[in-house]
């Protein structure tokens, strides 16, 4: 029997369980559709609480979230993590710190994103995600400074409604039409400024949104986080 020498994946989850548990389908799946028969994904899940971490975001008490992710990394690296991912995107704001501090490989969502953008040649791009995703420069300016993709973001009032619709309906697992609505028309008319594509930069739109419902291309950031941690457990 060959031996097995996939790596093990640490998943940072809970923020929220929603788009925790699509990662850890999409993950299986890939796993299993690459080497097929009864093959699973060797993966680790350290999953917080996630009413802890939206009050302390909502605070911009930021450190003790730093602390808190930490934690987390080091536990799934003393278990055996090989690298880690967490699954979000806001928190990717502090996601140097966490590789820093933990010392273990982290895989950055923006670096799985921009591979499929730099593929499809499109240097403008349309940004939704939290508010803090949106409007810090954490996500745009390292799209920009390592990969030469523009980014653009929907006016103050389309990202408050877009911050709303993730906390107070995706969260749960609420979808609801009226939302998917609100969301295409903010896709369209961001695609009518000049955005290439739209990245869906918070791991639960992708529950709302997909490419179905508007004409130009999406980046599923949780898929895309995904495979990119297939690729390098299988590597």
């Amino acid at each position: 029997m060959k031996k097995n020498t996939m790596k093990t994946i640490g998943l940072i989850g809970g923020v929220s369980w929603e788009s925790t548990l699509e990662y850890y389908r999409i993950i299986n799946q890939e796993i299993n559709k690459r080497l097929g028969g009864y093959h699973s994904a060797k993966c680790l899940i350290y999953s917080v609480d996630f009413a802890e971490i939206e009050e302390l975001q909502r605070l911009g008490k930021w450190e003790v979230i730093r602390d808190i992710i930490t934690d987390a990394a080091l536990n799934l690296k003393k278990g055996g993590a090989d690298f880690i991912i967490i699954c979000t995107n806001t928190l990717h704001k502090i996601a140097d710190n966490i590789e820093k501090s933990a010392d273990v490989p982290l895989i950055h969502i923006v670096d799985a994103t921009a591979r499929e953008i730099v593929k499809r040649e499109i240097r403008m791009v349309g940004l939704l995600g939290t508010r803090f995703t949106m409007e810090e420069g954490f996500y745009k300016d390292a799209l920009f400074n390592k990969y030469g993709i523009n980014v653009i973001i929907p006016e103050q009032r389309d990202r408050e409604t877009i911050h709303n619709i993730i906390f107070e309906e995706l969260c749960f697992g609420v979808v609801n039409e009226s939302s998917r609505e609100q969301y295409v028309r903010i896709i369209n008319q961001m695609a009518d400024t000049g955005a290439e594509g739209v990245i869906l930069g918070c791991t639960e739109i992708p529950l709302l949104i997909n490419q179905a419902d508007v004409r130009v291309p999406l980046f599923n950031t949780t898929e895309l986080h995904a495979i990119y941690s297939v690729d390098k457990s299988l590597s």
